[in-house]
């Protein structure tokens, strides 16, 4: 492998103000008014949208959360994709900032995590892009080099999620479906679109259930046992919502093969997760359980989903009904703070409450929303 850069810590102190930055106007948006900059139209979105009000209140309250490194990713990766650039490139600047010795992005804490911190690494990257400055493509280039030359691996070459089993008897070689989020859609936007369909095929391998159409939740590689055999709901939503990016990245990338493939799958999966689907567009936590509690989470990473895919073209109309509704009934869950409440919540999720996850997902399901409602428009 190429190895694009080598240098030492990534909290050196050089570009504590990045040349090249780019202050945004804060504007203030309105439900009336569609604003959309002009500027190169991202992967992920990229263009300045107007918010709803609940959005806006959202947002604001998901930059107030503690954050861990997932947290981080997705959290960023939902500004990049609602266009605020005057807030995600300061995150991908932070996430850099706290980048572990041996390329990990925004790792303060904990030093666990392989496939979570890679959340973080299309905005570095897509800051790279804005500002010209270095700094943020050497961060993304110490992610992807950590993911390909020093992250643990199953047997056949897939990333594992952490370094460590927090289950006792359990091996450190397990697959969690929530990196299918986490890996893949970075590998893809690094240009590296054929390894991370090798990484989808490898979480459908381990922990796709096709008698369901559902994913597991996690698994033990080393000797396929599973660690947690449910079908979270939230997990399946991880999974649409990576799918969905490197869709895009196989497009753009001249890859219509893996395109095709991964878009069929993400039908696939569609379908299943919608057989669940309550009157209200929500799903139970653990989609086949209706004894578990409602999650408002699933609902809005899957409306994300359909809003961006019907957009781009690879998600049939026929969704957006179901992904309409979710929408709705979860803006009713935001209160006066943004908080969105009756979600999966933080800090085990294992039962109801708030995240940051469901800030992010709420804020993307807005964004695509936004988007969708104005290229009709134009139509």
């Amino acid at each position: 492998m190429q190895v694009l850069f080598r240098f030492g810590s990534a909290n050196a102190c050089a570009n504590e103000r990045p040349s090249g930055w780019k202050k945004s106007v804060d504007l203030e948006y309105t439900e009336s008014v569609k604003i959309f900059a002009d500027r190169r139209y991202y992967s992920g979105g990229g263009s300045l949208i107007a918010m709803t009000e609940k959005a806006r209140q959202a947002m604001k309250c998901m930059l107030a959360m503690q954050r861990h490194s997932w947290e981080q990713g997705v959290c960023a990766q939902a500004l990049f994709e609602a266009g605020r650039e005057d807030l995600w490139i300061p995150m991908a600047y932070d996430a850099i900032k706290r980048q572990s010795t041996d390329g990990r992005l925004a790792m303060p804490g904990s030093n666990a995590a392989v496939s979570d911190p890679a959340a973080n690494g299309e905005v570095c990257l897509r800051a790279f892009e804005v500002t010209d400055n270095p700094f943020y493509l050497m961060g993304a280039q110490r992610m992807l080099n950590y993911l390909e030359t020093a992250a643990p691996r199953t047997r056949e070459g897939i990333i594992c999620h952490n370094t460590v089993s927090f289950e006792e008897g359990f091996s450190p070689y397990q697959l969690w479906i929530d990196g299918l989020y986490m890996v893949p859609p970075f590998l893809a936007v690094m240009g590296k679109v054929s390894e991370a369909a090798k990484q989808i095929k490898g979480y459908i391998r381990h922990l796709f259930d096709k008698e369901t159409g559902l994913f597991f939740h996690i698994i033990d590689t080393a000797d396929g046992r599973f660690v947690r055999q449910k079908h979270w709901a939230t997990g399946n939503g991880w999974a649409l919502m990576g799918l969905a990016r490197v869709i895009e990245a196989a497009e753009q990338n001249g890859f219509p093969a893996i395109r095709d493939e991964l878009s069929d799958f993400l039908t696939r999966l569609l379908h299943s997760m919608l057989k669940y689907q309550l009157a209200d567009g929500r799903f139970h936590d653990i989609l086949d359980d209706p004894e578990s509690f409602v999650d408002g989470t699933s609902s809005m990473m899957l409306t994300a989903t359909v809003f961006r895919g019907i957009l781009k073209g690879y998600v049939s109309s026929s969704f957006r009904n179901a992904a309409e509704t979710a929408f709705l009934t979860v803006s009713e869950k935001v209160d006066e703070y943004g908080l969105v409440h009756e979600v999966c919540g933080c800090p085990d999720f294992i039962c109801q409450g708030t995240s940051a996850e469901a800030q992010a997902s709420f804020i993307m399901a807005d964004a695509w929303r936004e988007k969708l409602s104005y290229s009709s428009g134009k139509q």
